[in-house]
Protein backbone atom coordinates (compact mmCIF):
# COMPACT_ATOMS: atom_id res chain seq x y z
CA UNK A 1 0.00 0.00 0.00
CA UNK A 2 1.18 3.33 -1.24
CA UNK A 3 1.63 6.43 1.90
CA UNK A 4 0.76 9.67 0.74
CA UNK A 5 1.63 12.36 3.51
CA UNK A 6 -0.55 15.50 3.27
CA UNK A 7 0.70 18.61 5.18
CA UNK A 8 -1.88 21.32 5.17
CA UNK A 9 -3.70 23.70 7.99
CA UNK A 10 -7.02 22.97 6.65
CA UNK A 11 -8.20 20.27 8.98
CA UNK A 12 -11.35 19.79 6.69
CA UNK A 13 -9.22 19.32 3.98
CA UNK A 14 -6.99 17.02 5.22
CA UNK A 15 -9.76 14.85 6.68
CA UNK A 16 -11.38 15.00 3.15
CA UNK A 17 -8.06 14.01 1.06
CA UNK A 18 -7.33 11.47 4.23
CA UNK A 19 -10.98 9.47 3.66
CA UNK A 20 -11.02 10.07 -0.32
CA UNK A 21 -7.82 8.90 -1.15
CA UNK A 22 -7.93 6.24 1.74
CA UNK A 23 -10.70 5.21 -0.02
CA UNK A 24 -8.69 4.43 -3.12
CA UNK A 25 -6.09 2.01 -1.51
CA UNK A 26 -3.73 4.38 0.10
CA UNK A 27 -2.26 4.62 3.08
CA UNK A 28 -2.85 8.82 4.41
CA UNK A 29 -0.88 10.04 6.69
CA UNK A 30 -1.70 13.83 7.75
CA UNK A 31 0.14 16.82 9.54
CA UNK A 32 -1.07 20.29 10.33
CA UNK A 33 2.63 22.00 10.11
CA UNK A 34 5.49 22.45 8.16
CA UNK A 35 7.65 21.53 10.78
CA UNK A 36 5.72 18.30 11.69
CA UNK A 37 5.49 17.58 8.00
CA UNK A 38 9.41 17.36 7.97
CA UNK A 39 9.99 14.96 10.74
CA UNK A 40 7.78 12.52 8.83
CA UNK A 41 9.47 12.78 5.37
CA UNK A 42 12.71 12.08 7.28
CA UNK A 43 11.54 8.91 9.25
CA UNK A 44 10.96 7.85 5.29
CA UNK A 45 8.67 5.20 4.09
CA UNK A 46 6.69 8.01 2.67
CA UNK A 47 5.40 7.75 -1.07
CA UNK A 48 4.45 10.76 -2.05
CA UNK A 49 3.41 14.37 -0.24
CA UNK A 50 0.55 16.55 -0.89
CA UNK A 51 2.15 19.59 -0.07
CA UNK A 52 -0.17 22.98 0.60
CA UNK A 53 1.80 26.51 -0.53
CA UNK A 54 0.96 28.49 2.63
CA UNK A 55 2.00 26.59 6.16
CA UNK A 56 1.40 28.48 9.40
CA UNK A 57 5.20 28.46 10.22
CA UNK A 58 7.00 28.00 6.99
CA UNK A 59 6.13 28.61 2.85
CA UNK A 60 5.01 25.44 1.52
CA UNK A 61 8.24 26.60 -0.57
CA UNK A 62 10.67 26.52 1.60
CA UNK A 63 9.22 22.36 2.34
CA UNK A 64 9.90 21.77 -0.77
CA UNK A 65 13.47 22.94 -1.09
CA UNK A 66 14.12 21.32 2.53
CA UNK A 67 12.83 18.26 1.68
CA UNK A 68 14.83 18.47 -1.73
CA UNK A 69 18.25 18.26 -0.05
CA UNK A 70 17.41 14.91 1.57
CA UNK A 71 15.04 12.96 -0.52
CA UNK A 72 13.56 12.98 -3.79
CA UNK A 73 10.01 11.64 -2.85
CA UNK A 74 7.21 12.99 -5.19
CA UNK A 75 5.77 16.55 -4.11
CA UNK A 76 2.22 17.55 -5.25
CA UNK A 77 1.78 21.15 -4.36
CA UNK A 78 -1.42 22.92 -3.25
CA UNK A 79 -1.46 26.90 -3.65
CA UNK A 80 -4.43 29.00 -3.24
CA UNK A 81 -2.84 32.26 -4.22
CA UNK A 82 -3.48 32.10 -7.84
CA UNK A 83 -0.40 33.29 -8.65
CA UNK A 84 1.53 31.56 -11.61
CA UNK A 85 4.81 32.67 -10.72
CA UNK A 86 5.05 30.76 -7.22
CA UNK A 87 3.54 27.29 -9.10
CA UNK A 88 6.68 27.53 -11.24
CA UNK A 89 9.43 28.63 -8.61
CA UNK A 90 7.67 25.24 -6.90
CA UNK A 91 8.94 23.54 -9.78
CA UNK A 92 11.85 24.41 -10.02
CA UNK A 93 12.69 23.96 -6.67
CA UNK A 94 12.04 20.43 -6.89
CA UNK A 95 7.94 19.80 -6.89
CA UNK A 96 6.67 17.45 -9.25
CA UNK A 97 3.44 18.72 -10.26
CA UNK A 98 0.98 21.35 -8.38
CA UNK A 99 -3.11 22.02 -8.21
CA UNK A 100 -4.25 25.40 -7.49
CA UNK A 101 -7.06 25.46 -4.84
CA UNK A 102 -9.72 25.00 -4.65
CA UNK A 103 -10.00 21.54 -6.84
CA UNK A 104 -11.82 18.20 -7.90
CA UNK A 105 -10.71 15.49 -5.69
CA UNK A 106 -10.61 13.20 -8.97
CA UNK A 107 -8.56 15.28 -10.66
CA UNK A 108 -5.84 15.58 -7.70
CA UNK A 109 -6.33 11.73 -7.84
CA UNK A 110 -5.34 11.91 -11.54
CA UNK A 111 -2.31 14.10 -10.60
CA UNK A 112 -0.78 11.61 -7.60
CA UNK A 113 -1.28 8.26 -10.24
CA UNK A 114 0.73 10.15 -12.94
CA UNK A 115 3.40 10.83 -10.76
CA UNK A 116 3.40 7.88 -8.66
CA UNK A 117 3.45 6.06 -12.36
CA UNK A 118 6.29 7.29 -13.24
CA UNK A 119 8.17 6.39 -9.86
CA UNK A 120 7.29 2.68 -10.72
CA UNK A 121 8.59 3.21 -14.09
CA UNK A 122 12.00 4.72 -13.23
CA UNK A 123 12.19 2.00 -10.72
CA UNK A 124 11.03 -0.83 -12.29
CA UNK A 125 13.48 -0.76 -15.46
CA UNK A 126 17.70 -2.15 -14.51
CA UNK A 127 18.55 -0.38 -17.77
CA UNK A 128 21.43 2.26 -18.03
CA UNK A 129 21.46 4.93 -20.90
CA UNK A 130 24.59 6.69 -21.74
CA UNK A 131 24.62 10.14 -24.14
CA UNK A 132 28.16 11.56 -24.04
CA UNK A 133 29.21 12.46 -20.49
CA UNK A 134 25.81 11.92 -19.36
CA UNK A 135 24.59 8.68 -17.37
CA UNK A 136 21.56 7.24 -16.48
CA UNK A 137 21.01 4.06 -14.57
CA UNK A 138 17.74 3.56 -14.36
CA UNK A 139 17.85 0.31 -11.86
CA UNK A 140 19.00 3.12 -9.10
CA UNK A 141 17.20 6.31 -10.80
CA UNK A 142 20.60 8.15 -11.04
CA UNK A 143 22.00 10.41 -12.87
CA UNK A 144 25.49 11.53 -13.38
CA UNK A 145 27.37 14.21 -15.43
CA UNK A 146 30.85 13.88 -15.92
CA UNK A 147 30.65 11.59 -12.62
CA UNK A 148 28.38 14.25 -10.72
CA UNK A 149 25.31 12.90 -9.04
CA UNK A 150 22.04 15.32 -10.83
CA UNK A 151 19.76 16.09 -8.09
CA UNK A 152 16.34 15.50 -10.19
CA UNK A 153 12.99 15.19 -9.27
CA UNK A 154 10.82 12.30 -10.60
CA UNK A 155 9.54 14.10 -13.67
CA UNK A 156 12.74 15.63 -14.73
CA UNK A 157 14.53 12.10 -14.29
CA UNK A 158 11.47 10.65 -16.65
CA UNK A 159 11.66 13.22 -18.99
CA UNK A 160 15.70 13.29 -18.86
CA UNK A 161 15.19 9.79 -19.62
CA UNK A 162 13.37 9.48 -22.80
CA UNK A 163 15.17 12.10 -24.54
CA UNK A 164 18.40 10.07 -23.46
CA UNK A 165 16.39 6.83 -24.79
CA UNK A 166 15.29 8.72 -27.81
CA UNK A 167 19.02 10.20 -28.56
CA UNK A 168 18.93 11.80 -32.08
CA UNK A 169 15.25 12.21 -32.30
CA UNK A 170 13.02 14.50 -32.01
CA UNK A 171 10.67 14.02 -28.64
CA UNK A 172 7.68 15.83 -29.59
CA UNK A 173 6.54 18.53 -26.98
CA UNK A 174 3.26 16.15 -25.90
CA UNK A 175 4.79 13.27 -25.07
CA UNK A 176 6.74 15.23 -22.76
CA UNK A 177 3.48 17.17 -21.67
CA UNK A 178 1.97 14.29 -21.07
CA UNK A 179 4.56 12.64 -18.70
CA UNK A 180 4.89 15.99 -16.98
CA UNK A 181 1.04 16.16 -15.99
CA UNK A 182 -0.31 13.01 -17.76
CA UNK A 183 -2.65 13.04 -20.78
CA UNK A 184 -5.46 14.40 -19.54
CA UNK A 185 -4.17 17.53 -18.99
CA UNK A 186 -1.03 17.39 -21.89
CA UNK A 187 -3.06 19.81 -24.33
CA UNK A 188 -3.55 23.02 -21.58
CA UNK A 189 -0.67 22.97 -20.07
CA UNK A 190 3.10 24.47 -20.61
CA UNK A 191 4.82 23.08 -17.11
CA UNK A 192 6.88 20.86 -18.98
CA UNK A 193 8.84 23.98 -20.30
CA UNK A 194 9.67 24.69 -16.38
CA UNK A 195 10.89 21.72 -15.90
CA UNK A 196 13.08 21.71 -19.12
CA UNK A 197 14.30 25.12 -18.41
CA UNK A 198 15.30 23.44 -14.63
CA UNK A 199 16.93 20.32 -16.10
CA UNK A 200 19.00 22.47 -18.58
CA UNK A 201 20.19 24.57 -15.83
CA UNK A 202 21.60 21.66 -13.75
CA UNK A 203 22.90 20.48 -17.07
CA UNK A 204 24.63 23.19 -16.95
CA UNK A 205 23.17 24.11 -20.72
CA UNK A 206 22.76 27.71 -22.15
CA UNK A 207 19.62 28.21 -22.89
CA UNK A 208 20.58 29.99 -25.94
CA UNK A 209 22.99 27.62 -26.98
CA UNK A 210 21.88 24.31 -25.26
CA UNK A 211 23.99 21.17 -25.57
CA UNK A 212 22.20 18.49 -24.24
CA UNK A 213 18.71 19.57 -24.96
CA UNK A 214 18.28 21.31 -27.93
CA UNK A 215 14.43 22.61 -29.27
CA UNK A 216 13.10 22.02 -32.16
CA UNK A 217 10.80 25.21 -32.95
CA UNK A 218 7.52 23.91 -33.22
CA UNK A 219 7.72 20.39 -32.64
CA UNK A 220 9.51 19.24 -29.52
CA UNK A 221 12.93 18.56 -28.28
CA UNK A 222 15.77 16.35 -28.85
CA UNK A 223 19.00 15.05 -27.10
CA UNK A 224 22.36 14.24 -29.56
CA UNK A 225 23.63 10.88 -29.78
CA UNK A 226 26.74 12.44 -28.42
CA UNK A 227 25.86 15.94 -26.70
CA UNK A 228 29.75 18.29 -26.78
Amino acid sequence: MRTILVVDDDARLRELLAEYLGARGYAVETREDAQSGLDRVRQGQVDLVILDLTLPDKDGLEVCRDIRKTSSVPIVMLTARGDETDRIVGLELGADDYLPKPFNPRELLARVQAVLRRTEIAASDPEVLIAGDLRLDLDRREARLHESVLDLTTTEFEILRTLVAQAGRVVPRERLMSMSRGDEFAAFDRSVDVHISHLRRKLGDDPKEPVYIKTVRGVGYVMPRDPR
